[in-house]
């Protein structure tokens, strides 16, 4: 996948996305469809809201499409319209298939498993109570990891070219090689330590870049339009207090996970 995204054009790249995304969409159905077959539909009226604030990381984590908008406005020439249909459609569609993902499994999970002392990893449950469902899980998930790895690259290694002030259009090697072999070398020393950065990344990484830094810089600069001449048009509806929102609400998460994490050690 790495050498598909340095060597392959635009249109190539473009196309193979769409086959794996086609291909991801068909196998979520089929997988869907198989699990379903066992849902206990009162398991879903049953709501956990102190689990609220521990999924709030891995939410963030899986809908930050912020580092590939830059690549996005270079591919689609700067045209307005057609990037925000993109953001738009390119996070509604997931979160669509993350509600019907989870439905799934939240509704096969009995009360008999809840309140048993051996809880049961709903997954597994699945794997045992239907073959099929093993094969189609393993090819799901690497189609879920082929399709977000390709926007990764491009937008990690186009952030990388422009950090080393690489002459644009230039081949860029090195950039593709620091995005590519740092994580390579550390999944095969530890090939748990993805499940141990996905909470951290999600916390303080994602929180901080996507949510403390983007309500600050455009606190100050509101700040600033008010206090020169000059008036930019404020694209954040709702002023200061959805500024306030966002910054506050991703600090509180890091707080809280971070005084979680003291408690523990």
């Amino acid at each position: 996948m790495g050498g598909i995204c340095y060597f392959g054009s635009q249109r190539f790249i473009g196309a193979v996305n769409g086959v794996l995304v086609l291909a991801i969409i068909l196998s979520f159905a089929a997988l869907v469809a198989v699990a379903s077959g066992d849902l206990h539909w009162e398991a879903l009226l049953k709501a956990n809201f102190e689990a609220v604030p521990m999924s709030i990381p891995i939410i963030a984590l899986s809908f930050v499409y912020q580092n590939v908008v830059p690549v996005l406005c270079t591919n689609l020439e700067g045209d307005l319209t057609k990037i925000r249909t993109a953001i738009v459609l390119g996070t509604a569609i997931p979160l669509g298939l993350f509600l019907v993902w989870n439905a799934v499994i939240l509704g096969t999970i009995t009360s008999a498993d809840v309140s048993s002392d051996n809880f049961i990893d709903p997954l597994q449950q699945l794997r045992s109570s239907n073959g099929v469902v093993g094969p189609i899980i393993e090819v799901f998930s690497l189609l879920a990891i082929a399709t977000s790895y390709i926007g990764f690259v491009l937008g990690l290694s186009d952030f990388l070219a422009d950090l080393l002030k690489l002459p644009a259009g230039q081949s860029k090697p090195l950039p593709y090689l620091l995005t590519l072999v740092p994580p390579l070398i550390l999944s095969l020393l530890d090939p748990e330590i993805f499940f141990k950065a996905l909470d951290f990344a999600g916390t303080y990484g994602v929180l901080v870049l996507f949510g403390i830094l983007p309500a600050a810089m455009s606190w100050l600069d509101r700040r600033s339009n008010s206090i020169t001449s000059m008036r930019l048009p404020k694209l954040v509806p709702g002023g200061q207090l959805t500024l306030a929102v966002i910054g506050g609400g991703a600090g509180w998460v890091i707080l809280s996970e971070l005084l979680e994490n003291l408690g523990k050690t």
